[in-house]
């Protein structure tokens, strides 16, 4: 079976990002569990990145590039799980929910709002795993994954401020990518498949993703990283936060809505 063509894509998104407004306006105690569903897919992702990507000592430290490799071939389950099960994930609606905005079904303010409420029901999702699943269960109590997740989360508060809205740039342009080419499959396989190597890309190159981070670094501070939360608010989740809605809206959303949907 063919793939949708682009067009046929944005219509798509235009129609989702319709019905994304309405949950945010009629329906927001099912806005909020599925929220806090996605932060929780990407905060599983990026578990099983870590423990991919540094359970090897002497090659995670010797060879960056096979890290970067492993845990950007296992971060992808969280975006599959968003994508096949229909949770909202704020990066995604930074996409999605721009087509239908400049075809005129809602205003602008619908899509504030959804993004508001996405945002800290995926923060919510993302904490509940570091805490019940990672923190309690002490998955990463071993060494070189107590060692891997505290400098993450170092490094991500450690940047200026510019690097890290450039990198969030980066991040969802890839992350909302990946969401076209999974509407593009009809099966399965298909939409898994649109998923992986964009976000593979992200993660192994550097990208920062906001959601993402709402796992690695407050799973980082509950390990004894010295990351402080208005640390990790303004060097880290604020910028990235507007990078990934530039890359998302701007670059995917918009783009595509201008080019296929006129």
């Amino acid at each position: 079976m063919k793939i949708k063509t682009p067009i046929e894509i944005t219509e798509l998104a235009e129609k989702s990002g319709a019905t994304k407004c309405g949950l945010s306006e009629n329906h927001l105690g099912r806005l909020s569990i599925l929220s806090m569903l996605a932060g929780a897919y990407i905060a599983l992702g990026g578990t099983f990145s870590v423990i991919a990507g540094w359970g090897l000592c002497d090659v995670s430290t010797d060879y960056p590039a096979v890290q970067r490799l492993l845990s950007g071939l296992t971060f992808p389950l969280g975006l599959i799980l968003v994508v096949i099960l229909g949770a909202e994930l704020f990066t995604g609606n930074n996409a999605m929910l721009i087509p239908s905005y400049m075809r005129g079904h809602h205003g602008f303010g619908p899509v504030l709002k959804n993004w508001a409420l996405v945002w800290l029901g995926n923060f919510a999702g993302a904490l509940t795993v570091v805490w019940l699943l990672v923190w309690l269960t002490g998955i990463f109590e071993p060494e070189q994954y107590r060692r891997a997740i505290t400098s993450i989360a170092v490094a991500k508060v450690s940047m200026p401020w510019i690097t890290v809205f450039a990198k969030g740039i980066g991040a969802n342009w890839c992350v909302c990518l990946a969401i076209w080419l999974a509407m593009s499959g009809h099966n399965l396989l298909e939409k898994m498949a649109g998923c992986i190597m964009p976000v593979m890309a992200f993660v192994a190159i550097g990208y920062e993703h906001s959601i993402a981070n709402m796992f690695y670094i407050p799973a980082g501070i509950f390990y004894g990283a010295e990351v402080g939360i208005w640390q990790m608010f303004v060097d880290n989740l604020i910028p990235a936060t507007l990078g990934n809605i530039v890359g998302g809206s701007l670059f995917v959303g918009c783009l595509f809505a201008w080019l296929h949907r006129r």
